[in-house]
This record gives C-alpha cells, sequence and structure tokens, in this order.
C-alpha cells in the first residue's frame, strides 16, 4: 500500500497579492516536502483580513495532514496571523514567556519595544518554532506550521519542522521531452497515465532555441509503474514517427 501524505501552502500578505512583493517560498517549500515524502497539494494566497484567514486555516488543516502558513506574524498593526490562527482554534493569543526570552537573549531586554512584542504573542498551547536568523518564533497548532515571510528566515524555520512531520513515499520522476506540439501526445499522456494508480503526468510545453516542443514528466512512489510508464509512452511516441529525448528541454 502506497502511502500519500498531503500539504497545503497559506500564503498570507496584501503585498503577494498587489504584486509589490514577489513569493519566493512556494518553490523552496515545494521542494523541501517533495524530499521528505510529501506532496504539496494545494497552494492558496489570501490577504491580511482576519476572517479570510480563519476560514482557510479551518478549512485546510481539516482536509490535509500538514498546513504551513507565510506571512503576516511581524511586529505591525497588519500583521495578524497568530491572532487569526488562535480564533481558528478556538484559544487566546497570548505573551510567551519562551518566546519573549529569545526576543531578549537577541536584541537586548531595553531595546524589546511594544511593537516587538508582539512578536511574542503565540496562541496558547502551540509549540515555538525556532528562527536562527532573527530569533522572532514561528510556531505550530496541531496540524499548522505557521512561519515568516521572509524567504530566508522562513527556511531556517524548517530546520526545527522537519524532525515534526513525517512523510509517505517518496515521489519519483522521470522526463523526456518532444519538438512539436503537446497537443499531438494529449490522448496517449492520457491513457498511460489511466494505467496505474499512482501515476501522475505533467505535459509542460516551451518554446527555446526557435523551436516549439513539450517536456511530459512522470510521477509515482512506485518505482516499477514509473519505468513501464515511461518505457510505454516512449514506445507510443516512436510508433507515432516521433522523436524523443531524454530529460526536459535544456535551457
Amino acid at each position: 500500500m502506497v502511502k500519500k501524505v498531503k500539504a497545503a501552502l497559506i500564503i498570507i500578505g496584501d503585498e503577494i497579492l498587489s504584486g509589490r512583493t514577489e513569493d519566493a517560498n512556494l518553490n523552496h517549500l515545494a521542494i523541501w516536502l517533495g524530499g521528505l515524502g510529501i506532496i504539496l497539494d494545494e497552494v492558496r494566497v489570501i490577504p491580511d483580513v482576519g476572517q479570510r484567514i480563519i476560514h482557510t486555516v479551518n478549512e485546510c488543516r481539516c482536509s490535509f495532514d500538514y498546513v504551513f502558513t507565510t506571512g503576516g506574524i511581524g511586529p505591525t498593526h497588519d500583521d495578524i496571523t497568530a491572532e487569526s490562527v488562535a480564533k481558528a482554534f478556538d484559544v487566546p493569543l497570548l505573551l510567551n514567556e519562551e518566546a519573549r526570552g529569545l526576543l531578549e537573549d537577541n536584541m537586548g531586554k531595553g531595546n524589546l519595544t511594544e511593537a516587538r512584542l508582539r512578536m511574542a504573542r503565540i496562541p496558547e498551547g502551540a509549540s515555538l518554532i525556532r528562527n536562527p536568523v532573527s530569533s522572532a518564533p514561528g510556531f505550530q497548532m496541531e496540524n499548522v506550521f505557521v512561519m515568516a515571510g521572509i524567504p530566508v528566515v522562513m527556511q531556517s524555520m524548517l530546520l526545527d519542522v522537519e524532525n515534526r512531520i513525517s512523510g509517505g513515499a517518496e515521489i519519483l520522476s522521470k522526463a523526456i521531452h518532444v519538438f512539436e506540439g503537446e497537443s499531438l501526445f494529449a490522448q496517449m499522456l492520457g491513457e498511460i497515465e489511466e494505467c496505474f494508480e499512482h501515476l501522475s503526468v505533467g505535459s509542460y510545453p516551451f518554446y527555446k532555441a526557435g523551436k516549439y516542443g513539450a517536456s511530459f514528466v512522470l510521477r509515482s512512489p512506485v518505482k516499477a509503474d514509473l519505468d513501464d510508464a515511461l518505457k510505454d509512452l516512449k514506445k507510443r511516441i516512436t510508433n507515432r514517427g516521433s522523436d524523443y529525448f531524454d530529460g526536459e528541454a535544456p535551457e
């Protein structure tokens, strides 16, 4: 039996939706989770609106094994993620003494302003996620992991998250590419995917060096299925008189 573990990412921030800030966390998290055998199955980008955060967190935590949020745990008035997650779990948001201590050690007690103390407010019952970059912690509430939006900080927090989650079967992948339109291969790709229960087939068109083409990426946690599916795909492509090339198309 193949164990599938799925996660969702909730990207929180008006600055992302307005285009002022380009999200750099999605790609890193997807690759990191994949290495642990966890499928990033859904991503949502929502504004800094309390009810939207509450609704989205509650919906996702009931539907996925793990939920990750990024953004909205800083010192300013519009950083409302911690408060909203507390409401989603129906617990109070409290000044966490451990978090206060981490901030004091990093900034100095005399520099711990009221604004900075906002970063020590943690939902009751949550465990802290260490932040080796700036000390301001994230937190875990059941299967929800609340992390910073700044990429270098978010990535550093994953070091503390890794030993708290358990993955499923590793997702393996193989790819080939052709220099023809993907529509010519659409039927065979669908037929091959239907032959294997745990296989997914992605088609990604490209235009490189003056040529159109498509990369076909096959993914499965079952190596034998992946090998058989790729062999079948190559045979079908050859039978229709086309050429294929191993791997994805070079840049």
